[in-house]
């Protein structure tokens, strides 16, 4: 049996950041088990037994010889690639790089990887790269509002007195 596949399938994958605040992105490679030669978030199938975080430290280590600390959830999401008959339950972290210098461990699974400006990615992106993407705007968006009207509530109360 095949997870994705054969049954619903559990995926784990991160933005990671580095100090200057660039994110880490991969090529699927020709032997990828899906959306070859598109750029991801990478991440990966969590086993059987395995939390979820120390699934995803684990494909980093593995994969990009990279270590991560996690900070936050971002998302989770239905990750369907109907073309390819499969479905995933997938889990975006938000990470920063905190040892190792990335490489490719696993040349037929990923072909290149990179440090990018969030306003300057890669294409094609993945379906789930493009989603969370999405949330990470939304996000921040949420963010800027917030500030913003503390800011302006902080003002208007000063202004007040």
């Amino acid at each position: 049996m095949i997870p994705g596949r054969d049954y619903i399938g559990v995926g784990v994958g991160a933005m990671v950041f580095d100090a200057e605040g660039r994110v880490f992105l991969a090529k699927r490679g020709p032997h990828a088990s899906n959306e070859r030669g598109y750029w991801e978030f990478p991440g990966g199938k969590v086993g059987f037994g395995e939390k979820l975080v120390d699934g995803l430290r684990r494909e980093f280590r593995e994969e990009y010889d990279m270590d991560i600390e996690v900070v936050d959830l971002l998302s989770v999401d239905d990750h369907i690639l109907a073309q390819e008959k499969q479905h995933w339950v997938s889990l975006t972290y938000l990470a920063r790089h905190t040892g190792g210098t990335p490489r490719i461990v696993e040349p037929g699974k990923c072909s290149e990887i990179g440090w990018f400006e969030l306003t300057d990615l890669p294409t094609p992106l993945s379906v789930i790269t493009e989603l969370d993407l999405g949330h990470y705007r939304q996000r921040l968006g949420e963010a800027k509002t917030n500030r913003e009207g503390r800011e302006a509530g902080f003002a208007r109360q000063g202004h007040s007195e």
